[in-house]
């Protein structure tokens, strides 16, 4: 092989190496170029939303329609020289998009802000129909009964029947011996166990038991 085809080869592999080297270069430029194009679109459609709620807002408190702001077209990805060229303005708007959205956001939380609340329904009334008390709800579970009961045994039944009330075993049996002393009721003891049954007589005028809850 002659000297001028070793000097030859050598040139083009030089050449080779520096096209190689141009092109990842400009393959990364591209990529760093179209990262801050999509986040100026995404600036962009941020700001565009803003305006049009502002806008709706705006209409809504009988404001005058104001002016409405012009939607500019995306731009593709401009080639390497263009995009050497250009990059200092498009990191320069991405800087000045962030204030200006979270400016158009504050706005529009503060014009919601102005809104008046929408009327929460009237709640509805408690019960149209007073509840019985405690007194006549044992009554009447007496009443239902063929067999004795312990006051837990009512106490028990009425807490399944009413679960929305709160009936304690204590204020139960207060109130059987005041049915009991009132003649309302019959009092027999088994053992250590006392039970409870209804009278057939009518009862005589107290003044009602204390009812918990």
């Amino acid at each position: 092989m002659s000297e001028n085809q070793i000097s030859t080869t050598e040139l083009t592999s030089q050449y080779i190496a520096q096209v190689t080297s141009d092109l990842e270069r400009n393959s990364k430029e591209q990529e760093r170029i179209a990262t801050d194009i999509a986040a100026l679109q995404e600036q962009l459609l941020a700001l565009q939303h803003d305006h049009t709620v502002l806008v709706n807002m705006h209409q809504a408190l009988g404001g005058t329609s104001p002016a409405t702001g012009t939607t500019a077209a995306v731009p593709s990805v401009p080639s390497q020289s263009s995009a050497r060229t250009k990059q200092p303005k498009a990191a320069k708007d991405v800087k000045a998009a962030k204030p200006k959205k979270a400016a158009a956001t504050g706005a529009a939380k503060k014009a919601e802000a102005k809104k008046p609340e929408p009327r929460k329904p009237a709640a509805k009334a408690a019960k149209t129909t007073a509840q019985p008390s405690l007194v006549d709800l044992i009554r009447g579970h007496l009443e239902a009964q063929k067999e004795p009961r312990s006051a837990a045994e009512i106490t028990t039944a009425l807490t399944a029947a009413h679960p929305e009330r709160t009936i304690k075993t204590t204020v139960v049996r207060t109130t059987l011996e005041n049915l009991v002393a009132r003649s309302s009721a019959h009092r027999n003891k088994q053992g250590s166990s006392v039970f409870y049954t209804a009278t057939t007589e009518a009862p005589a005028e107290a003044e009602p038991a204390a009812e918990a809850g």
